[in-house]
Order: structure tokens, then sequence, then C-alpha cells
């Protein structure tokens, strides 16, 4: 007994931590982004994704490997998207632009949250606590980042990502649904931008300027908690 618990101290936790700490904010951040997809077409009359049981916050449902992958990889990705049946709505193409914007808008408060979550925990974890509260620290300043980072790939205006469909409800009906045909042929051209420099670069730069700006609200909360101690 005493030499597997030796080896057990022993061991290198380092390595399965990290992916942990990269895995656990991913899925968070693409559930909730997928979940608010679906919500707000339900909301405006479409519900396809209930339906389909994907307005749930089980992360199985939305999971899609290669996004996953790219997520945790290249700290842009995506999820499975949730089905939408633009046609159930009033407006069609406003319906769809306004659930396309919940997505990115739903991660955008999800960084700021826990941005604001970070800066309260930072004195108390970080000055007061050991390996344990650095992990957790770590959690949270990953999800902020890699939420905020969801945010910015999914506003890029190429199909099939959100900001495609936005930027699509602006132009006459007969070229909006020629543009919809070629969603396919966009993924294949985003995997290719974002394993590279040509959009990778320009992407964690915009998305590192952003946050930077955004860690006001991790100060506020430094300053919350260090104000009563």
């Amino acid at each position: 007994m005493s030499d597997f618990v030796n080896i057990w101290k022993n061991l290198d936790w380092s390595v399965p931590v990290q992916i942990v700490v990269n895995i656990l904010p991913s899925l968070l951040c693409i559930t909730l982004h997928e979940l608010s997809h679906g919500y707000v077409a339900y909301r405006l009359g479409d519900t396809t994704a209930k339906d389909a049981g994907r307005l749930t916050l089980n992360p199985i449902k939305h999971i899609d490997i290669m996004g996953l992958l790219m997520m945790v990889v290249f700290r842009f990705g995506w999820a499975k998207p949730v089905p939408v049946n633009m046609y159930r709505f009033k407006n069609p193409k406003k319906g769809m632009a306004v659930t396309a914007l919940a997505g990115p808008a739903c991660n955008f408060l999800l960084a700021l949250l826990f941005l604001f979550l970070y800066g309260l925990l930072y004195y108390p974890l970080y000055v007061h606590g050991g390996a344990v509260a650095e992990t957790v620290l770590q959690l949270v300043y990953t999800t902020a980042y890699l939420s905020l980072a969801l945010a910015v790939f999914n506003l890029i205006p190429i199909p099939p990502l959100d900001g495609s469909k936005v930027l699509f409800s602006f132009i006459p009906d007969e070229s909006y649904f020629k543009l919809m045909r070629y969603e396919r042929y966009g993924m294949i051209l985003l995997l290719v931008l974002v394993s590279t420099k040509i959009l990778g670069g320009p992407l964690s730069t915009a998305t590192s300027w952003l946050f930077d700006k955004l860690s006001v609200f991790a100060e506020l909360g430094f300053r919350l908690v260090t104000h009563f101690v």
C-alpha cells in the first residue's frame, strides 16, 4: 500500500490538469452558446431545437468533436449547430439574425461574468490558497477568455458562422438564399483559415485586445473583495 501511495504522490498531474482546464471551459462555452440559439428560436416561434432535444445543458447534445478540438488547440471552435427552421418565424430573415446573435451575446456576457468572478476569487484563492486554488483560478480565467474568443469567432461574416446570418439579413431575399447554400463550403474555408495565421493571428490579436479592455470587470471584482479585507 505504501508503494502505491508513493507512486500516487509522485505522479505528474500537470498534463491531465491542463487538459481539464481547457476542456471544461470549452464545453461550458459551446453548450451555452448553442442553448442560447435554441432558446431564442423557441421564443420566436420555432420549436425545432426543442423537438430535437437541444434545449438542454447536457454538453453531449451539443459537441462537435472537430470543433471542440479546434477550441482546445487554437482557442477558436464551434459546436454542433442547433437546428432552426427560419420559416417558423414571423419574419424569417430577422428571426434568423436575432437567433444567430443570441450565441455570441451569451458568450460575451459569460466572459464578463467570469472576469468579474476571477476578480472576486483572486485575493482569497491566490493569496491564501495552494495548487488547487490556482487551478480554480485558471479554470475561471480560461472560461472567460474562451467564451470571448467564441463570441469573436462566431461574428465573422463567413457562412455558417453567426456573423454571416446577421450580415445576410440586410441583403435581398434572392441573394440571401443563394448565399446560404454555400454554408458547407464556408466551413472548409474556415478550417483552413483558422489553422493558419491567415485568420488565426488576427483573431487572437482582436480577442486579446478586447479581453484586455474588459479586464476592468476583473478589477472591479478584486476591488470589491479587498475593500472589505
